[in-house]
């Protein structure tokens, strides 16, 4: 059965053992953030926090999504597996072909549950306007100051209402919130995002766009409006069909055309007008584990608050990971394979979003392949799906590969990877959080096609040459003083592959230094070498992987060596400099904790009801930081 509000999910959480309540004083601003960043990092994701004590009327729950078994549990499934296929089996009934009045009559049944999972409008109000605010006020609700270089406070866990204005359909999302004033807060959606493309339907009627915000209610909602439907698909369908019970809505009561879960804990009505000047709002930390810098967004004005009795403020925190939003990507990745197989990529056998690679960044895509040049079909479905089109590296592998067994990826990719001939090149649009696009919002992307090659796809002037399982470190890096890591690991289990932390300091450095590297005669069978900042260890794997990720433009930063007989790949995986690059966009810092708040908590951690004392993941990145701000200062060369 579905759950009753938030605070049913609570109970069921603390019945589970998955709950943690904390009854000292914790405030919200940087320092819920700091004990949620610990916590979220511990293996398994830890647990979810109750904060009771906030200095407000009304308790934090954060981390609540932070788990696999939490992920489960909030979407009342065993295995996020199930969900598939449960999916791929519905799929399946309705697409197989109808012969007779009884297969027909068999399907009666399937339609009904359709029919079930439809959102209904009731009378009257809803448990979410038990009380409303008699002048509303954002402000004495509990809203986190996540990071200290952030704009402000942020609403983190947003269900935002929307509606076109000329066809009535309702969207769904999530899109953060900073505060400005009691009444006034940024709306930061994306030009790719539904409700953006609602807000330019209203500038063209030059009418005010009614908005209303949800906070709360059953945990599947939350889920529901980050994951990534097709347009014009009621997220409120997914949710009732997650739940397997329709959500109930009402009528909000500033803003009339707009439609609300009544069991929310909180309500924020409001609207933008499109004859408002936009506002500045950022900086925020964000999930790519960087900070995304200001810029102009609409205005959104509250015109009513409400809320249940015995309201629960949810929150999240974003930034380097794992963070809780890994676990909401991880339902999505499963949630939506069956979709993705049935209706646009059939030969998909599994897919896999890496925490490192922060969602888009990176995905590895298993096929049955069958025939030459399949790889470049699944690559360009892949890249036309939804928001799939801001996957920057996909990784194809077939076979009897494990796709979670990431060496055993490696080792697939790499047996069966040419480097000159195999990885693909393309440009196209790009999360407009992905700071390394040379402009905002487009940028490279790369497939590496690590499946088996059929004689059609071989180039016969490669001769793949057994890799050198001892390179010498030493000899390296005293031929290049700028080397401060070579990361050999992956060499030693037979993945032709290294991780280099160099410290640049010229134009053209990393492509000349690349050239040099491969020309050495030990680097023989060597395939791919990955180039990250001097601050990054390399040898730090997860970790170089993320910044590699996150600073990469593919088509921009790829470096091929190509001797007579074998190949080595080069990629640019440093900060990028309108000194040593070219490159004119300003450059984000990663997000860390201040020295203030970290010491705060330390001195705060035996009152919090956590048995064991976790330090501050923040004091592992303080090195990588140029500058204490969120734009990176470019005169600190660390």
């Amino acid at each position: 059965m579905a759950y009753k509000n938030l605070k049913h999910f609570i109970d069921v959480l603390e019945n589970e053992n998955e709950l943690i309540r904390i009854t000292t004083y914790v405030n919200p601003i940087l320092e819920m953030a700091e004990i949620t960043d610990r916590m979220s990092k511990q293996p398994g994701g830890g647990k979810a926090l109750l904060f009771e004590n906030t200095g407000y009327d009304f308790p934090v729950l954060m981390n609540a999504y932070g788990s696999e078994k939490r992920m489960c549990l909030a979407l009342k499934v065993e295995n996020l597996n199930d969900i598939a296929a449960e999916i791929e089996a519905l799929f399946k009934l309705l697409s197989a072909p109808k012969e007779n009045i009884f297969d027909k009559l068999n399907l009666l049944p399937q339609l009904s549950k359709f029919a079930s999972w439809m959102p209904t409008i009731k009378r009257g109000k809803g448990e979410c306007q038990e009380i409303i605010m008699s002048e509303p006020d954002i402000t004495k609700l509990p809203v986190i100051t996540c990071w200290p270089k952030d704009g402000g406070p942020f609403v983190t866990l947003p269900i935002i209402h929307t509606k076109d204005p000329n066809t009535g359909i309702r969207n769904v999302g999530m899109y953060r919130m900073q505060v400005f004033s009691e009444k006034l807060t940024g709306m930061h959606w994306h030009k790719h995002k539904v409700s953006a493309k609602h807000f330019n339907e209203y500038k063209k009627l030059n009418q005010r766009m009614p908005i209303a915000v949800a906070l709360g209610g059953d945990p599947v909602y939350a889920y529901a409006a980050t994951a990534p439907l097709p347009e014009n698909v009621d997220e409120y369908m997914l949710a009732g069909f997650l739940r397997k019970k329709k959500v109930e809505l009402v009528k909000c009561i500033t803003q009339p055309k707009i439609e609300v879960p009544a069991d929310a804990d909180f309500i924020i009505e409001g609207y933008v007008d499109p004859n408002d000047e936009l506002i500045w709002e950022g900086p925020f930390g964000d999930h790519t584990g960087y900070y995304s810098l200001p810029d102009w967004y609409p205005r959104f004005h509250i015109t009513c608050i409400t809320h249940k009795k015995n309201a629960v403020y949810p929150a999240t925190i974003v930034g380097i990971p794992p963070q809780e939003d890994a676990w909401l990507g991880k339902a999505t990745e499963r949630i939506f394979l069956a979709p993705i197989k049935m209706t646009l990529v059939p030969e998909i056998i599994d897919m896999e979003m890496p925490i490192e690679g922060v969602f888009h960044n990176l995905v590895i895509v298993k096929i049955d392949k069958s025939y030459a040049g399949q790889g470049q079909k699944v690559m360009n479905a892949m890249w036309g799906a939804g928001q799939m089109m801001f996957n920057k590296i996909l990784v194809l592998i077939d076979g009897k590969t494990k796709i979670t067994d990431y060496q055993d990826v490696a080792e697939t990719v790499f047996k069966n990877l040419n480097p000159a001939t195999d990885i693909y090149f393309s440009s196209g649009p790009m999360d407009v959080l992905d700071h390394s696009c040379s402009k905002l919002g487009f940028g490279g992307k790369m497939c590496i096609d690590g499946t088996l090659k059929l004689p059609e796809e071989l180039d016969e002037s490669f001769q793949s040459i057994k890799v050198n399982s001892i390179v010498e470190i030493e000899n390296i890096k005293s031929q290049f003083s700028e080397i401060r890591i070579v990361n050999t690991s992956l060499v030693s289990i037979n993945i032709p592959c290294l991780f280099i932390s160099i410290k640049k300091n010229r134009k053209g450095h990393i492509r000349e230094l690349h050239q040099q590297i491969c020309s050495l005669r030990e680097m023989n069978g060597i395939k791919m070498i990955v180039y990250v900042e001097h601050t990054v260890d390399a040898n730090d794997l997860p970790i170089a992987l993320w910044r590699f990720c996150n600073n990469l433009d593919p088509k921009r930063d790829n470096i091929l060596y190509k001797a007579t007989t074998n190949s080595c790949i080069g990629f640019d995986g440093t900060r990028k400099t309108a000194e040593f690059d070219n490159f004119q966009r300003e450059w984000p810092n990663v997000i860390v904790s201040d020295n203030a708040t970290i010491e705060a908590i330390d001195l705060k951690w035996n009152s919090l009801n956590i048995v064991e004392f976790i330090p501050s993941p923040s004091l592992k990145f303080k090195n990588q930081m140029y500058g204490n701000e969120a734009v990176v200062n470019s005169e600190i060369s660390n």
